[in-house]
């Protein structure tokens, strides 16, 4: 079955990943009694997330003709001959206003009935609500057949309240626990001072009871007796005081583990005189260490963006995020699009057109433009093979945009073609791009 992108915006889009089948339509019925049959209306919707009923209520709310869809069969019908192309372009107008997210264009939308009867579509992309026109006609009909459920919606609220109770009857539950040890702290420091002293005057006699009355050989079954004896008998606690732990540190402290723990400055000052200058340098960039120590100041930067990205910040406010930054402006710009873009292979441009907003509020500068080719330049030296092969697309993408203009993309391309790196394999990806270019240039010079 044939199939194509879904909405007209993306219909020469290749690597667009929304599909539906194209529509089929037959004529059925003579005089009167003429109908058109959608003849797969079924797998449309399923394809589109919505019931077929009612892109089949559209048709004839649209066309002010009869429709009807048959649950059973999967049959929809539409009174009157009409041509394929004419639905087609009635399914895309439905597309737009009942499935595509108002503000990303994304078709993974869900239908939404509000407590004030309003239709809103949720996007599961962006997820913005984007409200439907209800002077619409097929609204009354969707209000009337709400769409169903998606399976495990319940059962998933069910499961989280559960959830939440369960942790709030551990939280008592350990909150008890933690009152009945500090009751039993306090009983213990009561009475625990007099039960001490008897008990060591127990020991003491039983002690020397047991090396007068018992042989050489039963000795030692006579200590063990004892002590399980005196485990049960005494109830041991520990001095917490400041004075207590201070004095039990310096008995268990010995010289030569002071002198471990203590570094005289002596020995610090010849173990940096043995550093030679070399090592200082390469451990040490712009004040991030490298790879000898653990990080460097691209990866820095790197890590500072990402951690920004994550917070979910709009791309107008990356502009002046940007400017806060220590580095120069290409390291920033080189920093910003590892940060998106790292570790990409196939869909390298795909994922550049998702986030072109970024690249668009970080080149709002004179010159930055060239920043940005650079970057894309020293990212593809470094990336999958994949990623390196769809740079003509990246371009291609960031100029339809207006994000890179025609002269900053030539200027890079014949500094670079013409440099020490025109041996480079990005050139020869680039080239198609270029040469799209050119023509076009030409072609209006000629008009």
């Amino acid at each position: 079955m044939a199939l194509q992108n879904i909405g007209a915006a993306n219909r020469d889009d290749a690597f667009y990943r929304y599909k539906m089948p194209k529509m089929i339509t037959k004529i059925e019925g003579r005089g009167n009694g003429i109908k058109t049959n959608v003849v797969n209306m079924v797998e449309i919707a399923k394809a589109l997330a919505r019931p077929a009923s009612y892109t089949t209520k559209y048709f004839g709310c649209e066309l002010g003709a009869q429709s009807k869809f048959d649950e059973k069969t999967g049959t929809s019908l539409v009174n009157g001959s009409h041509e394929t192309a004419k639905l087609a372009a009635l399914l895309e107008n439905f597309i737009k206003k009942y499935v595509q997210c108002y503000y990303c264009n994304n078709p993974e939308t869900e239908i939404l009935i509000t407590k004030t009867q309003m239709i809103t579509l949720k996007c599961a992309a962006c997820g913005a609500i984007s409200d439907v026109d209800m002077r619409d006609k097929l609204t009354s009909f969707i209000l009337k057949n709400p769409p169903e459920q998606k399976k495990g919606s319940k059962d998933k609220k069910a499961m989280r309240r559960a959830e939440k109770e369960r942790l709030k009857e551990g939280e008592a539950a350990d909150e008890e626990q933690k009152k009945l040890k500090k009751e039993a702290v306090k009983k213990k420091g009561t009475s625990g001072g007099s039960k001490d002293v008897a008990s060591k005057a127990s020991t003491k006699k039983k002690s020397n009871s047991s090396d007068e009355d018992h042989s050489p050989a039963n000795s030692h079954a006579g200590e063990n007796d004892q002590a399980d004896d005196d485990d049960d008998d005494v109830q041991w606690q520990t001095d917490t005081s400041l004075e207590a732990a201070r004095q039990r540190i310096q008995e268990q402290l010995s010289a030569a583990t002071a002198e471990m723990v203590v570094l005289s400055t002596d020995e610090e000052k010849q173990k940096s005189a043995k550093k030679s200058p070399v090592h200082e340098v390469k451990t040490e960039i712009n004040g991030h260490k490298n790879r000898n120590g653990l990080a460097t100041a691209h990866g820095s930067l790197v890590d500072e963006i990402r951690e920004y990205l994550k917070k979910g910040s709009s791309a107008g406010k990356l502009k002046p995020f940007l400017g806060s930054l220590s580095g120069t402006p290409q390291e920033v710009m080189d920093a910003l699009f590892e940060a998106l873009f790292g570790g990409l292979g196939k869909g390298f441009a795909k994922e550049v057109t998702k986030k072109k907003n970024y690249l668009a509020a970080a080149t709002q500068e004179e010159g930055s433009q060239r920043f940005l080719l650079h970057a894309i330049e020293s990212f593809c030296a470094k990336a999958s093979p994949e990623a390196a092969k769809e740079v003509a697309l990246v371009l291609k993408a960031l100029y339809d945009h207006d994000v890179l203009e025609e002269s900053s993309i030539m200027e890079w391309y014949q500094q670079g073609f013409s440099g020490g790196n025109k041996a480079s394999q990005i050139w020869k990806n680039v080239r198609p791009v270029i040469d799209w270019l050119q023509s076009a240039e030409s072609e209006s010079e000629e008009e």
